[in-house]
């Protein structure tokens, strides 16, 4: 299966994203979102955000965000409405996230796993697909009503605020 993955990283993943990217581009079309140069002094969310906004708005059906850890990328992009981004390092969460929970954005240390853990890693979550059974879209929709009821919140609070 082709897919479309949106791929990023900061200064702490940026040799392992364009490792990934070279491999990736053999059977999937990838929008790399940078870093493009290697800069010491770049900040993983904004990577987070352009992948994140890649996979949100529909222009990439999968995202792949890098960084030392893997943690802030992973945050970061989790603010963002309709991504579900998880961190993962082993190849069962890599594909059960994506069965189970529909997960649509990768996280990946580079200080954490080498290139071929990777490759592994991306291979589960790429070739995964969320089951629709009826246990997994339950949860879904709750973790979907979640978010809904967040962003009501803060539409109430600046409405409230306002005046």
């Amino acid at each position: 299966m082709r897919l479309r993955v949106a791929l990023g990283a900061d200064h702490g993943g940026f040799s392992l994203k364009n490792e990934l990217s070279a491999w990736l581009r053999e059977g999937h079309e990838i929008l790399d979102l940078g870093a493009h140069t290697l800069d010491p002094a770049d900040d993983y969310p904004d990577y987070a955000e352009a992948v994140a906004h890649a996979v949100s708005s529909g222009r990439s059906q999968r995202g792949i965000l890098i960084c030392g850890s893997g943690v802030g990328a992973c945050i970061a992009a989790n603010k963002i409405m309709g991504v579900r981004a998880c961190l993962c390092h082993d190849t069962y969460s890599a594909h059960q996230g994506v069965e189970h929970d529909n997960m649509n954005v990768l996280c990946l240390g580079a200080r954490v796993v080498g290139l071929e853990l990777a490759k592994e890693l991306v291979t589960a979550f790429l070739n995964a697909t969320f089951t629709s059974e009826e246990r997994h879209q339950r949860r879904l929709d709750k973790v979907l009503a979640i978010e809904q009821q967040s962003l009501q919140g803060l539409r109430e609070e600046r409405e409230g605020g306002a005046e």
